[in-house]
């Protein structure tokens, strides 16, 4: 039958609105469970599928087959902070931070990917997991196709930008 997956989506639109569920229950979402935090919607879901995507890319079109919802993000996000990575790999968030720093341990820490000026930086989790020993190669797949995943629903919303700022976006996507 396959594999059971865990992972959330994070919605826009009105999840806790009791009509709102019963379309999601109808739509074949009964292996969700809805909420919202600080007015943010989310699913979160136990599904059995053959493949990751299956399970993921099943969840999002039946979400979506619910008019006024659209999913924004998949989580667990490949972008981690140190305190995430602290959490992910059993440690505390001083000892990642010198981890980082080239303080401790073996060196080659990835370095971060966003906010590099910042206190809060970011890192790619499939990055650091590679580097930690503490990933299978699906794991990292499995973490790759999460933030291209993110990416493109990102991109959906690109219809405020100007037309040739939406085709300079479009070229260096596809490479």
């Amino acid at each position: 039958m396959g594999d059971e997956f865990e992972f959330s989506l994070v919605i826009d639109g009105p999840v806790d609105d009791q009509a709102v569920l019963d379309r999601l229950f109808e739509a074949g979402c009964a292996d969700g469970t809805f909420g919202s935090v600080d007015g943010v919607g989310f699913a979160e879901f136990t599904r059995t599928a053959a493949l990751f995507a299956d399970a993921v890319s099943s969840a999002i079109q039946q979400v979506e087959s619910v008019p006024g919802l659209v999913v924004r993000r998949v989580e667990p996000d490949d972008l981690v902070s140190l305190s995430e990575i602290a959490e992910r790999l059993g440690r505390t968030r001083e000892s990642v931070r010198l981890l980082s720093a080239g303080l401790r341990g073996p060196g080659g820490f990835p370095a971060p990917v966003s906010h590099l000026r910042d206190r809060f930086r970011l890192w790619r989790w499939s990055d650091v997991a590679a580097w930690a020993g503490k990933t299978t190669l699906d794991e990292r797949r499995r973490s790759a196709f999460v933030a291209a995943l993110n990416a493109a629903l990102e991109m959906r919303r690109m219809k405020d930008l100007p037309k040739e700022q939406q085709a300079l976006v479009r070229a260096v996507a596809s490479g």
